[in-house]
């Protein structure tokens, strides 16, 4: 064990120490990759194309590659898919990382290299890295980690090719030294049926001595409900004492924050937030403040422009560098990997909360928003609020997703909160009320359109039956680790769909 020890802590420190490096110098860390990726893909198919060889500055680089999206790349993506090599990016891809569709896909498959693997998707490692360094006494490496995954199965286009949740693809190649302190085996961490998942999982790591939990924070309460319901334990904490770091991404924790103490129930767990989507991990919490933001990851794989949010709609959107951008503005992030992803759009939207080093918060998605009636709502905006009237009414939500609803031939509206309550608030009319002020109070575009309830009357504030949400995505077949409810939608489908399983249960 002592040996252990001593490996552990050299690890970290040498870790650490890179961590320190790139916050210290990020822009010669940034040219660093720029240069690293264009020379070794120089020779692909993408590299010929755009002669890679010739391009001596970012200037030349945006000029010539314009901003790519899954659209523009997925005939490329789907010819390696086939077996198709070198067209990307220089080594085999074998692994496609399976993610949400878009408006012509149910699904889209974004290549996922073994450099990647090593580079790109090693984020919860850093969070551990930084957890150990400020809390040497804490051993966590003595327990176990749960890892709430999805599943991978085999890609039926080419035998060399595998696809899945990316969750379960870092699982699958993870190293032996980690596979061993990994609970629960591989079989049930990979299992597609959900809920036997659930189960099974629940069965097995309610016996194991868990230190480290990470997993979407809706369906990590799933799993521990469960796991009270079958080791008739009050909480967590009976179940796990020594859990202590909790890494959570995808969505944001806060309407989650005061269910998970509850059910846990022990203040010595850490709450480490990741900034995670199925093209890479681009940032981590590196303190104990969640108001600080997330440090961004310099030395990962990726070179990073930012989109100022004003311009991406554009047919040739403006980008930055990471030296131009400024304090709280919202940026799109856009990416070139070590997966052959060139000057790819992210459907996030980002604002940076420190520079020096480099800080960020997500602050909601491209497609998820609100504008029905010029309102501009951003996920950021709701978020904030439905926590304001929370704390106010002592609610506590445990799902939500908004909607406009249009009135009179649509020249008047408002927005209908489908929301299902762990705990209900105590005055549903102040629960509106207080909403509806801190969303004004955030955001003006609102704040105007709401003016006498001349363009938008107040919020319509809709109670749903408990399981709502679930029963919705069990429609969809999208019961899993990495589903995460829609917040906001500009259109009714999804808030259609789901007021009409409520009406059919």
């Amino acid at each position: 064990m002592k040996i252990a020890e001593t490996v552990f802590t050299w690890a970290i420190k040498k870790r650490i120490d890179k961590i320190e490096f790139f916050s210290e110098h990020p822009h010669e860390i940034q040219e660093k990759w720029f240069k690293h990726l264009l020379n070794v893909s120089k020779n692909t198919e993408w590299g010929k194309n755009y002669d890679f060889k010739s391009i001596k500055s970012l200037e030349e680089f945006k000029n010539r590659i314009p901003v790519q999206n899954y659209e523009t790349i997925k005939k490329d993506i789907f010819r390696t898919k086939r077996g198709e090599q070198n067209i990307l990016w220089p080594t085999d891809i074998k692994w496609f990382a399976k993610s949400s569709g878009t408006t012509s896909d149910k699904s889209k498959y974004l290549p996922v290299s073994k450099e990647s693997i090593k580079n790109i998707h090693k984020g919860g490692s850093d969070i551990l890295t930084t957890y150990y360094h400020n809390n040497p006494k804490n051993k966590l490496y003595l327990g176990k980690t749960l890892v709430l995954g999805g599943n991978t199965q085999l890609n039926k286009f080419s035998a060399n090719s595998y696809y899945g949740d990316l969750s379960a693809i870092i699982v699958k190649n993870l190293p032996l030294w980690v596979q061993v302190r990994r609970t629960p085996k591989m079989s049930v961490a990979l299992m597609e049926e959900w809920e036997e998942k659930i189960d099974q999982m629940a069965r097995i790591t309610m016996q194991e001595d868990v230190s480290v939990l990470s997993g979407v924070p809706s369906w990590t309460l799933v799993l521990f409900k469960k796991t009270l319901e079958l080791s008739g334990k009050n909480n967590i904490n009976e179940v796990w004492p020594n859990l202590s770091l909790y890494m959570h991404g995808g969505m944001s924790f806060n309407p989650y924050r005061e269910q998970f103490r509850s059910i846990i129930q022990s203040d010595k767990l850490a709450y480490a937030e990741t900034y995670n989507a199925t093209e890479g991990n681009f940032a981590f919490q590196d303190t104990n403040d969640f108001e600080k933001g997330m440090l961004l990851l310099l030395d990962h794989g990726i070179y990073y422009e930012f989109i100022p949010f004003e311009y991406y709609h554009d047919e040739e959107p403006k980008t930055v560098s990471l030296e131009e951008v400024e304090l709280g503005i919202h940026y799109v992030p856009v990416i070139t990997t070590d997966s052959g992803l060139w000057r790819y759009s992210l459907d996030d939207t980002i604002k940076f909360v420190d520079l020096k080093p480099y800080r960020i918060k997500v602050t909601g998605r491209t497609r998820h928003f609100i504008n029905a009636f010029g309102e501009e709502l951003i996920i950021e905006n709701a978020e904030n609020s439905i926590q304001k009237a929370c704390m106010a009414t002592g609610a506590v939500v445990k799902d939500y997703t908004v909607a406009p609803l249009y009135i009179d031939e649509k020249k008047t509206g408002r927005h209908e909160w489908l929301i299902e309550f762990e705990k209900s608030p105590s005055d549903f009319s102040r629960f509106g009320t207080t909403l509806d002020a801190s969303l004004k109070n955030l955001n003006s575009d609102y704040e105007a359109k709401r003016y006498r309830g001349m363009i938008m009357m107040e919020p319509l504030i809709r109670s749903l039956p408990r399981n709502t949400f679930e029963s919705w995505l069990r429609k969809k077949d999208k019961l899993g680790g990495q589903s995460k409810i829609p917040r906001l939608s500009n259109d009714r489908r999804y808030a259609d769909e789901i007021l009409e399983c409520v009406e059919n249960d």
